[in-house]
């Protein structure tokens, strides 16, 4: 149906859809340049205050294959309104004077607002006319990656003007405002079956999720070798291999794993989280190191708000791409555009491993990674939503999602342990541990331009994609799916 036959209030939901998904990406990037300041106000060490954000990831990528799920049955505008009511919450806790539990609870529940982006990707798949759903869909793709670089500016300048819990009420403010204008826009629920939630696998995955990010982030005080970082560790292996063969058994799972069959949707999930990793490490090494006071050798002391402005090239660079990559005429190959995307984040990366010695070299490195990132974030939607059915539409681009954020949350505590290895407490990281942690990152940059090529390619018909979504009938089939396909193109 296009565009002009939509009723008047359905014409405001790309603003909306792309807007909530903005919010959602800024708020998600909360804390990130404030956590020494965090650190300071609550009393705790860096390493602890880093959990403000590290939650935020966790209890997102945990949240997002529920709601999903529920997304795709018949109470999806009720379940995004919701979200953004739990959001809404969440931005008023941190800006209370409730202490540091109040400060973790506000932003977990915060992260619950990550999994609007792959229920927004779904409504504008079910609602808008086939040339503008996949513009959207490419659009809310690179928001979420985009906007967290924007945010961290907004961050540091009401952090520096107001401190860092005054900084929570404007993101109330706009929570709300989102809120009214989704209740209004928001399409009448669609006729779907609604499906049962996975309870038994989405607690299995929470559990096994904050287990890996425990033994990440206390390693170190237990000592790698010690008997609890051991036990942890054997007992997240053994959780998340039950989870799986959990959810292979499963009719319908939070997470299907049996989409990543296709190699196009494997990648694109492999992708997700590798980058997710690899764009948390960078960030919290680009934010540390300039808030680094001169005297420790290396460091600018810059403010929390300059901090923030050195990844405004990356949120630029990744908007623009992203739009020029999806405007760009003609069939593309997706198996050469996303690990291009890889590559020139791995130069970014790389840059800032180099060479930061001035800011100017640090802002320009953050360029670079965004023009990587722009096309890549544009590419993964796009090999998902051509590879599976319209009803798994929400599920599948809600794991993508999950993997991306879980990734966040891995590099988040990982930076952490990087950065302090073999420094004592309350000590300044040396500047050779910001080289080793920029290398971890580049080194997944380097297994995620690989994956492309080796599977994607062996995998995919001749014919090409455009990259804002299918250019064909519907998406490709894979063994054991054509009867499902089938059904989903009578939707």
């Amino acid at each position: 149906m296009p565009d002009s036959d939509h009723p008047p209030a359905r014409r405001g939901l790309v603003p909306v859809l792309i807007a909530a998904g903005l919010l959602t990406a800024l708020i998600s990037s909360l804390g990130a340049p404030m956590v020494p300041a965090l650190a300071q106000v609550h009393g705790v060490s860096v390493s602890a205050a880093q959990w403000s954000l590290t939650v935020t990831m966790l209890v997102g990528a945990v949240a997002t294959p529920v709601i999903g799920r529920l997304g795709d049955g018949p109470h999806r505008r009720t379940v995004f309104l919701c979200c953004l009511a739990l959001v809404l919450v969440g931005s008023v806790l941190p800006a209370l004077p409730l202490g540091f539990p109040g400060l973790l609870a506000g932003r977990g529940l915060q992260g619950v607002g990550i999994a609007l982006i792959p229920l927004a990707m779904s409504v504008a798949r079910d609602a808008l006319a086939p040339r503008r759903a996949r513009s959207t869909l490419a659009t809310l793709s690179v928001t979420s990656s985009a906007g967290i670089g924007l945010g961290y500016p907004v961050t540091g300048w009401l952090a520096d003007r107001l401190g860092p819990q005054a900084a929570f009420w404007p993101a109330a403010a706009a929570t709300a405002t989102a809120l009214a204008a989704a209740f209004l826009v928001l399409p009448p629920p669609a006729s779907r079956t609604s499906r049962p939630l996975d309870l038994a696998g989405g607690a299995m995955l929470a559990t096994g999720t904050t287990c890996l990010l425990l033994v990440l982030t206390q390693g170190r005080t237990w000592g790698w070798t010690s008997p609890a970082a051991l036990g942890v560790g054997a007992g997240t292996v053994l959780l998340l291999l039950l989870w799986g063969r959990h959810t292979l058994r499963r009719e319908h799972p939070l997470i299907d794993l049996r989409l990543m069959k296709d190699r196009s949707v494997f990648v694109a999930d492999l992708n997700g989280l590798l980058s997710g990793v690899a764009l948390s490490i960078t960030f919290s090494l680009v934010t540390r190191y300039v808030l680094t006071p001169v005297d420790s050798g290396y460091g600018f002391g810059a403010s929390v708000l300059t901090a923030g402005l050195m990844l405004v090239p990356f949120a630029a660079a990744s908007l623009i791409t992203g739009q020029a990559i999806r405007m760009l005429p003609g069939r593309l190959p997706l198996d050469r555009l996303l690990p291009l995307g890889c590559l020139l984040s791995l130069g970014g990366t790389g840059l800032f491993v180099v060479t930061r010695d001035t800011l100017g070299q640090i802002a320009t490195a953050m360029g670079v990674l965004g023009l990587g990132t722009g096309i890549a974030v544009a590419v993964m939607p796009a090999l998902i939503v051509r590879a599976v059915p319209k009803s798994e539409t929400s599920s599948a681009l809600g794991v993508n999602q999950v993997l991306k954020f879980l990734g966040y949350s891995i590099g988040s505590a990982l930076s952490a342990v990087l950065l302090e290895q073999g420094v004592a407490p309350d000590a300044l990281p040396s500047d050779t541990a910001y080289t080793v942690a920029g290398l971890a990152a580049c080194g997944m940059w380097v297994v995620a331009a690989l994956a492309g090529p080796l599977l994607v390619r062996s995998s995919s018909s001749p014919s090409s994609v455009s990259p804002s979504g299918p250019a064909g009938p519907g998406p490709r089939t894979v063994p054991g799916r054509r009867a499902q396909i089938a059904h989903s193109r009578q939707d």
